[in-house]
């Protein structure tokens, strides 16, 4: 997570979202929806890499409480002012892949907008955290990108290249679902057959679903 923890957090990042065009925006929104649909009134939910608190402070309008989790200190200390006094959200300095949360904490543990590869660190790991850390009969759910999303996906982040909010995009490497850039970012997106392989080797089974033909989302139901 180092890129997002230095070069582009706080209002950086916000702004990345600002500039969304609308099929962007459409995507983003249909993302949250989603995880949205898995929540109950009660729950506890922990978002993996939370940012400045985009989609925390959504989840929020659905569950007891939600814990945002992320590396990058700027933008958790503006998604600390966004949320208020009162709010039923907290944020939190931590490595997804090693939390200090005890075993069985949440009923809800998601991880969007392709952090999974965004995150660039190993995902068997990060699974791995997500999973001990929601309950049983919980779930743990994770987004990356459809393949089919791929020219929007570009769109929006020669938007931000233009906007120097990220480094000149390096079109020689870039593509096949990898996008990079000449300042060290680097993203690929991960699908089902890769996901199904990791989870495999963990003793894991997905369901995955294809949403908005924009995100695929990998989710595992923790058993009782």
């Amino acid at each position: 997570m180092g890129y997002y923890s230095e070069k582009l957090a706080g209002a950086r990042l916000k702004r990345c979202y600002e500039i969304a065009p609308p099929r962007v925006r459409r995507y983003l929104d249909s993302e949250v929806r989603y995880v949205v649909s898995k929540i109950n009134l009660e729950d506890t939910v922990l978002e993996l890499g939370c940012g400045y608190g985009r989609a925390a402070f959504e989840f929020a309008r659905a569950a007891r409480h939600v814990v945002g989790i992320d590396t990058a200190p700027e933008s958790l200390e503006l998604a600390r002012e966004l949320a208020g006094p009162g709010s039923n959200c907290e944020f939190m300095k931590m490595d997804a892949t090693r939390m200090s949360f005890p075993d069985a904490v949440f009923d809800l543990t998601t991880c969007i907008q392709n952090g999974i590869c965004a995150f660039n660190v190993d995902a068997a790991a990060l699974i791995r955290e997500a999973v001990r850390v929601t309950k049983p009969g919980g779930t743990a759910l994770f987004s990356s990108y459809a393949e089919s999303f791929w020219p929007h996906r570009l769109e929006w982040f020669e938007l931000q290249a233009e906007e120097g909010l990220l480094g000149a995009i390096d079109y020689k490497q870039t593509g096949n679902g990898v996008i990079v850039c000449r300042d060290g970012f680097r993203a690929g997106a991960m699908g089902e057959d890769e996901f199904r392989v990791i989870c495999r080797k963990l003793g894991l089974e997905p369901t995955v679903t294809e949403e908005d033909s924009s995100s695929i989302f990998f989710e595992l139901s923790k058993s009782l």
